[in-house]
């Protein structure tokens, strides 16, 4: 009998840890590989580390660039870490992609290196079959001082959780921004609607 097909989003917690656990890094020079919660890799350079992440972002259409860059850099910052340099691969639907499209989206990231002191440093740009919408990867490396890090491994019982801005930030702009229609019917107003939607921004991720 033929699996069943997975569901939209995320694999499932038990499968992923299954596949991540099939191989095992051997690399001494890896302080952080992959794993369940673990946001970002840690590469160790003597005195100072390099960490690295990636993420797609496939909603938010309509500040893609800016998204990506942010997603990705939030992440190495969360880690203890500055992001530094961006690359990006963008995948662009047939039929739909112009080049005022590509355009801004790379204005887009451009603008968001720019805000963080981040420098776009490679990628990779095609249009290509099976899309209905543009989709962007990202990828961020960042660096600190070897003993600024914060690691998920060195959690304990007790630790101090700080949290900048509000939560539910990043939720709460995507699902105003690709379900406002629908939310408008179930009595969200258009004031609420503006505010949700520019929370991406505002306070920002």
């Amino acid at each position: 009998m033929a699996d069943l097909p997975l569901p939209v989003g995320k694999l499932d917690p038990r499968l992923l840890a299954r596949l991540l656990g099939e191989g095992e890094v051997s690399d001494p020079r890896v302080l952080l590989g992959p794993g369940i919660g673990r946001d970002v890799a840690i590469l160790d350079f003597g005195e100072r580390v390099l960490a690295v992440k990636s993420d797609p972002v496939t909603f938010a259409t309509d500040e893609l660039g800016w998204y990506a860059v942010h997603v990705n850099a939030n992440d190495i910052a969360c880690a203890g870490a500055r992001p530094r340099w961006f690359l990006g691969t963008l995948l662009l639907p047939e039929g739909r992609t112009d080049e005022a499209l590509v355009t801004s989206i790379f204005a887009q990231v451009r603008e968001a290196c720019a805000a963080l002191g981040v420098s776009l440093i490679g990628g990779h740009t095609e249009i290509t079959h099976g899309l209905d919408r543009p989709i962007l990867c990202g990828q961020m490396l960042g660096e600190a001082p070897a003993g600024d890090l914060v690691l998920p491994t060195r959690l304990q019982a007790g630790d101090v959780i700080l949290m900048t801005k509000q939560a539910a930030v990043e939720g709460t702009s995507l699902l105003a921004r690709e379900f406002g229609r629908r939310l408008r019917g179930r009595g969200v107003s258009d004031d609420e609607l503006r505010l949700a939607v520019g929370l991406l921004r505002d306070p920002g991720i």
